[in-house]
């Protein structure tokens, strides 16, 4: 499981979450967190999206964002039946 962001500098221009394997019914939802305190949901709930390449299966979702985030803020993804949340610091 992990998130990756494309952006530049504190600019967020898409969050992408990635699951290994196939899980069916799988959602994910991207959330901002500040000093390790929640602070809000950036977007919402989302079904993932089965994909494969190269023979490796994962499920997939994206968010378009296009906004600026606090220095040293984090963007965390929940994924539905997981403990982990994966998170990036967004920094200038």
């Amino acid at each position: 499981m992990g998130i990756g962001v494309v952006g530049e500098g504190l600019k967020v221009r898409e969050v992408r979450a990635l699951l290994d394997g196939w899980q069916d019914g799988a959602r994910a939802r991207v959330s901002l967190w500040q000093g390790g305190s929640y602070v809000r949901t950036v977007r919402g709930w989302k079904a993932t999206s089965a994909r494969e390449t190269r023979g490796h299966r994962f499920e997939q979702a994206s968010w378009k964002i296009n906004k600026s985030f606090p220095h040293r803020s984090q963007l965390c993804v929940e994924l539905t039946g997981h403990d982990r949340m994966p998170c990036v610091t967004i920094k200038r």
